[in-house]
């Protein structure tokens, strides 16, 4: 289930409150303060000015870097890589992956989020070779849409720390690739695996929506924790992340993050902005820079 939702997919910690989004980071031979702040990548541009700090931090920094370098993503050729990489071998569709019965199933899941389903020529041609990874990463991106409200697909809340800092003359970085995500977003499973979760998702929208409204509602109080305790939420069957699965989407990025980030803040002060579930927890970005000798504070005003 929690690859539906990779940016914000973390077990429970026990660190404590984290009421903040925005962290400071210093100390371990850091010349200036460099920050983190954690991101929800539907999230309105405007909750920008929300967050306690971050226009102080943009200013005090030299450049920005986040997951990806949105620029590179966004490019046609960036896109073109994406989106072979989502669809299924030549010659196979969802409805020959599927039973009639998940197809019945699925199309009354589509139907609920989209208002059309795959009996529709149109959507079949676009959607119905994507594999079910890819299938199921979209109608959760669909409906996570619906529920949050003031999404503007040219301006989009993570991109727009890196924007700024190209208005500014200031660098930009990705701390990742994009043959990197692809991999493991998209062929990291089996497409059986692949399928299993796709129906999980389907057949159990309730508890989806109860997820979802959980994540929102604690990004927009700023709250890591409460983050964590909606996405801890499990069904207590194989519909629920494995641990190795776990171990690909969050931890092993976190933890290859902390080989690169020193570096980076000791050429200059750094804003880094990824998804805030990055943050917290043992395995957390914020721990992780801990662990190695930085002073991370959160930022309250």
């Amino acid at each position: 289930m929690k690859r539906i939702l990779t940016a914000l997919a973390l077990l429970l910690a026990t660190l404590g409150t984290q009421a903040q989004l925005l962290y400071k980071i210093t100390g371990n031979g850091l010349k200036a303060p460099s920050y983190i702040v954690g991101t929800y990548h539907l999230a309105p541009v405007s909750f920008v000015d929300s967050i306690p700090g971050i226009r102080q931090a943009m200013a005090e920094t030299q450049q920005t870097y986040g997951e990806l370098i949105m620029e590179e993503l966004l490019g046609a050729d960036s896109l073109a890589i994406m989106q072979q990489a989502m669809m299924m071998p030549d010659g196979m569709t969802i409805d020959k992956l599927l039973s009639a019965d998940e197809m019945s199933r699925l199309n009354a899941f589509m139907k609920e989020i989209m208002g059309m389903d795959m009996t529709n020529p149109m959507l079949a041609q676009q959607m119905g070779k994507l594999s079910p990874s890819a299938l199921s990463n979209t109608l959760s991106l669909l409906n996570y849409i619906k529920k949050t409200g003031g999404f503007d697909a040219q301006n989009q809340f993570d991109n727009y720390f890196q924007k700024e800092a190209h208005a500014q003359g200031k660098g930009v970085g990705g701390l990742e690739t994009m043959a990197f995500q692809i991999g493991v977003l998209f062929n990291g499973q089996s497409l059986e695996r692949q399928k299993e979760l796709l129906m999980c998702q389907v057949d159990n929208a309730d508890f989806m929506d109860k997820m979802a409204e959980g994540v929102i509602r604690a990004f927009y109080s700023q709250n890591l924790d409460a983050i964590m305790d909606a996405m801890n939420e499990k069904l207590h069957n194989s519909c629920d992340s494995r641990p190795e699965e776990e171990e690909i989407l969050i931890y092993k990025r976190n933890a290859d993050w902390l080989t690169k980030m020193p570096a980076i803040m000791a050429q200059k002060p750094t804003l880094f902005a990824v998804g805030a579930g990055h943050l917290p927890g043992e395995k957390g970005v914020l721990h992780l820079l801990r662990q190695v000798g930085y002073t991370v504070e959160g930022v309250v005003q």
